[in-house]
C-alpha cells in the first residue's frame, strides 16, 4: 500500500508558495505590485473577522456542480429553518477533508439556497489560512470565514438574521478517527460553539455526512502509539493533522462514494454570560439530537442498519 500527503499539506504547499511568489515579485520590476499588495494586505487585516468579502460569482462557479457530481453529493432537507433566525451548524464527520460541508455550504451547487431560503450558510475553517496573501482572499470571495470567536460572534450579532455559521466541531482530532466502515465524532468535551450559541441567541444545528469516512481509506494509529503522538504534536504545532490515507485512481483520489448531508434545528434561547450548567444542558441536547439524527437516517443515506454512532 502506498501513502500520500493529506490534503491539507497540498494546501499547506500551495500557500507557502503564495508567499514565495510575493516575496520574489520584490526582486523584480513588478516589485510596486507586491509592495501595494502588502500595503493592502496591513489594511485588510481584520475583514475575515468582520463578515469577509463573500461573493456569489465564486460560489456559482460550474466546476463545483463537476465536484458534487464525482461523489455524488445531496442535501437532504428534514425541516424548515426560519430565515429570521440566525443558526450555527455543528458539521460530522470532519473525515479526511469535509467535502461533504463544503459542497452543501461553500458553493450553490448543492442547492442549500433553494432548500432553505433566506438563509444564507457560511463555513468556518482555520484562522491560519487568511493569513497567506492572496490565498486568503480567494477563500474569502468564496464566502469562507476564520473559525474564531470574534468571527462567529459578528457573523451571528452584527450581520442581521438569516445566518448560518457552519462548524466541523471535530476538527482535527476527528479527522484521525476516519475510515470505512467507522462513525467517531469528536465533540464530548467540545462546548465552545454551545456557549457562543447561547451568548447570540442562535439555534444549534447538528448536521451529519454520510459516506464522508468512506471517501479515503486511513491508517489509524492506536492511542499512545508513535505515530499518534507524532500526530498529535503536529496538530498542536500547526493546527491540523498528518494522515497516511489511500483513495482511488492514482490513490488520492477519493473513492466515489455518495456524501449526503442532512440537519434538524435544536432552539436555544439567548443568555449573554450563560451558567456552566446552562451549556451543559444544551451540549447534551445537542449530542442526543446528533445521535437521533444519526440513527433515524443511516439507512435511506446508504449505511447498514448494524452502524452505530460513537461519540469521543
Amino acid at each position: 500500500m502506498c501513502f500520500f500527503p493529506p490534503p491539507q499539506t497540498i494546501i499547506y504547499s500551495q500557500l507557502l508558495a503564495c508567499y514565495i511568489f510575493i516575496v520574489y515579485l520584490m526582486f523584480t520590476w513588478l516589485w510596486p505590485l507586491s509592495t501595494l499588495y502588502f500595503i493592502w494586505l496591513v489594511m485588510d487585516w481584520q475583514t475575515p473577522e468582520r463578515g469577509g468579502r463573500r461573493t456569489l460569482f465564486m460560489r456559482k462557479w460550474k466546476v463545483w456542480d463537476h465536484f458534487r457530481d464525482y461523489f455524488p453529493i445531496k442535501l437532504v432537507k428534514t425541516v424548515e429553518l426560519n430565515p429570521n433566525k440566525n443558526y450555527i451548524f455543528g458539521c460530522h464527520p470532519h473525515g479526511i477533508m469535509s467535502f461533504g460541508a463544503f459542497s452543501c455550504f461553500s458553493t450553490e451547487s448543492c442547492g442549500f439556497a433553494e432548500a432553505f431560503p433566506g438563509v444564507k450558510p457560511t463555513l468556518l475553517i482555520l484562522a491560519g489560512l487568511f493569513r497567506i496573501p492572496i490565498y486568503r482572499d480567494y477563500i474569502m470571495g468564496a464566502g469562507l470565514l476564520p473559525v474564531s470567536k470574534p468571527s462567529l460572534v459578528h457573523l451571528l450579532s452584527k450581520s442581521g438574521k438569516g445566518n448560518a455559521a457552519v462548524i466541523v466541531i471535530g476538527g482535527a482530532a476527528e479527522s484521525l478517527a476516519s475510515s470505512p466502515g467507522l462513525n467517531t465524532v469528536v465533540v464530548r468535551q467540545r462546548k465552545g460553539f454551545v456557549r457562543t450559541a447561547l451568548e447570540v441567541g442562535a439555534d444549534l444545528v447538528p448536521v451529519y455526512s454520510f459516506g464522508e469516512n468512506e471517501l479515503f481509506k486511513q491508517m489509524i494509529f492506536s492511542e499512545g502509539s508513535v505515530g499518534r503522538r507524532l500526530q498529535d504534536l503536529f496538530k498542536s504545532l500547526v493546527g491540523f493533522a498528518p494522515c497516511m490515507f489511500l483513495g482511488e485512481r492514482l490513490a488520492f483520489l477519493p473513492y466515489r462514494t455518495p456524501v449526503t448531508t442532512v440537519g434538524d434545528p435544536i432552539s436555544i434561547p439567548k443568555r449573554i454570560t450563560p451558567t456552566e450548567e446552562e451549556v451543559n444542558h444544551y451540549h447534551n441536547l445537542y449530542t442526543e439530537a446528533l445521535s437521533k439524527l444519526f440513527h433515524e437516517h443511516k439507512v435511506s443515506c446508504g449505511m447498514p442498519e448494524s452502524h452505530n454512532l460513537r461519540i469521543i
